[in-house]
This record gives C-alpha cells, sequence and structure tokens, in this order.
C-alpha cells in the first residue's frame, strides 16, 4: 500500500513543478513583451498590482 502513495505524491509533485514553470514562463513572458517589445519603461511594472487594475480599467471602460 505504500508504493500507491508514492506513486500519488510523485505525481503531484510533477504536476506541482510543471505549474510553477508555467508561472514562471507566463511571468517572463509578460515582463518581455511589456518592457522590451512594448513601450513599457520599467520591464517589471507588469507585474505590479497597479498596471493590471489600469488595464483592466482600459477594457472594461472603468
Amino acid at each position: 500500500m505504500n508504493t500507491g502513495w508514492r506513486y500519488v505524491v510523485k505525481q503531484f509533485s510533477l504536476l506541482l513543478v510543471v505549474a510553477l514553470l508555467c508561472l514562471l514562463f507566463l511571468a517572463l513572458g509578460l515582463v518581455i513583451g511589456y518592457g522590451i517589445i512594448g513601450d513599457g519603461k520599467n520591464p517589471f511594472a507588469i507585474l505590479s498590482l497597479e498596471t493590471w487594475k489600469t488595464l483592466i480599467g482600459k477594457f472594461t471602460g472603468n
């Protein structure tokens, strides 16, 4: 019965690593797109909550 739990933990940890890598690459893509390709002066400003509020406000009209 112990090997069944090891398999579950191994699969869950693999899923967690893949999810963290996806978040890392998403953040890296946002930084490159906003700061280097786009017109942003500070590439890491896209990761702030204030920038996202401004972007969402532009799309929703608020």
